[in-house]
């Protein structure tokens, strides 16, 4: 679009400095002030055109080390030094017909060739409003507007020159001035805006209703909880869009990620010309209370695994209990040591828990050439528990890849009068026997009455 733009601009400036030529010779030629006074705004207009070509063209450079948004600002601030300009001269216009309005009619009275040189300059300003105007329909910009303007007072300008030639032949010597101070009012409100519009621009201000649009957009995106906080601002076209986001606490960095593209895609299918940048962070509000136990621990420098996280409440307290693996060549301490910093972190984060029990276990990991599926661990398992006459039954042995651990579940029934005490110190045992033959196992028996 900054390339377009320069091209209309550039014409635009070919136009009304063509005009300047031919209103100065033709002013000289009649000795008509009105149109000399004119081809020097034309002049200005010229300048004015070429400022906001140079602005226009600067802006198109790509991002560089010093300006990371790119050069559309420059845009913005071509169409503030135009917008001065248009005020300083239509101020110019206000004083120059108040001043002559205060002074003795003219002697000189310039002829039809003086008027010849006007409409040649109407015409010029009328293709250069029609060209501006459809250009800034297409492609916007506050230097097409800057130079719309421009034209406009110019046309306005030479309309009043051509008028005023004509009121002096009929004997209405001060017409041409009230015209001009007329249009030099209507000129100081235009310019006013604009200056006001720009201004605005280069203090990245930004509608609050595209804000609102944009979080709307945002939150609508399965996966969101929040959007908060939404910076934007504007270079040139481009809508820079810096957004941080909610997502559970429990999502996984991968989903995360997803979900961030989804509100990437959304907002530009809604805002064109954006460039986003989107931040992730967790929120723990819904999430599950063993879910949060279960990533504290897991940012425990230390630990290896966790696994039968639970959590419970009694007499209005809230106690939880978890099983955590660390490196089986580490001594007591050092264990224990992890221990007291998972507490202290669960104490932190979730100062509701009054209470945690933590279960450390070595860490154990699947042997490379284990077969799951072999059929003779599966026979060595049932001579071990055969060996035991309190086994009245013994069920199913399923092995288990749980993660990157080794887990073996065994079915066995007892006789139902025999005390719980008795069951767990036989079952304890017979998993120690098994794991002696099963390096690198988690073995758990579960107990049934027969």
């Amino acid at each position: 679009m900054f390339v377009q733009r320069t091209k209309v601009l550039q014409i635009s400036f070919l136009a009304i400095f063509s005009a300047f030529v031919v209103e100065l010779i033709f002013g000289l030629t009649s000795n008509s002030l009105a149109l000399i006074t004119d081809s020097i705004h034309a002049l200005l207009d010229s300048v004015v055109t070429l400022v906001l070509l140079l602005a226009a063209r600067w802006a198109i450079k790509p991002p560089d080390a010093e300006h990371t948004y790119g050069h559309g600002k420059i845009e913005s601030l071509g169409g503030l030094i135009g917008g001065i300009a248009i005020f300083i001269i239509a101020c110019f216009f206000i004083y120059e017909s108040i001043n002559r309005l205060q002074s003795p009619p003219p002697s000189i009275l310039p002829g039809l060739f003086a008027i010849i040189g006007g409409l040649y300059t109407i015409g010029i300003d009328i293709f250069r409003i029609v060209l501006l105007r459809k250009a800034i329909k297409k492609i916007g910009g506050a230097t097409l507007k800057a130079d719309f303007y421009h034209a406009f007072m110019d046309l306005g300008s030479t309309i009043v020159a051509i008028v005023g030639i004509v009121l002096i032949s009929y004997g209405f010597d001060y017409g041409d001035f009230v015209a001009a101070l007329i249009l030099g009012v209507l000129l100081v409100i235009l310019s006013v805006k604009l200056i006001y519009r720009t201004a605005l621009d280069l203090t990245d201000i930004i509608s609050p209703e595209l804000v609102n649009n944009v979080r709307d957009i945002a939150i609508s995106t399965e996966g969101v909880i929040d959007a908060n906080p939404i910076l934007m601002r504007r270079s040139g076209d481009t809508f820079f869009v810096d957004i941080t986001i909610s997502l559970r606490g429990d999502t996984s960095f991968d989903k995360a990620h997803e979900i961030s593209n989804s509100v990437e895609r959304n907002i530009k299918n809604r805002i064109t010309n954006t460039s986003i940048t989107i931040h992730f962070e967790p929120n723990w509000k819904d999430v599950p209370l063993d879910v949060k136990i279960l990533d504290i621990v897991k940012s425990v420098d230390g630990v290896k695994e966790v696994h039968s996280v639970s959590s419970h409440k009694s007499e209005g307290k809230t106690y939880s209990d978890l099983h955590v693996m660390v490196d089986k060549e580490i001594n007591l301490l050092s264990a224990h040591k992890i221990s007291e910093v998972i507490e202290q972190k669960i104490q932190e984060n979730i100062p509701e828990i009054e209470h945690t029990t933590i279960h450390l276990e070595p860490f154990v990991t699947v042997p490379e050439n284990f077969n799951l599926e072999d059929k003779i661990l599966e026979d060595e398992i049932r001579i071990v528990l055969e060996k035991y006459p309190e086994i009245k039954k013994i069920g199913r042995i399923i092995s288990l890849n749980f993660e990157n651990i080794l887990k073996i579940d065994i079915d066995c029934s007892f006789d139902k009068e025999l005390s719980i005490e008795k069951v767990h110190d036989l079952t304890s045992k017979i998993e120690h026997v098994i794991r002696a033959k099963i390096k690198n196992a988690v073995i758990t028996i579960h107990p049934e009455p027969d």
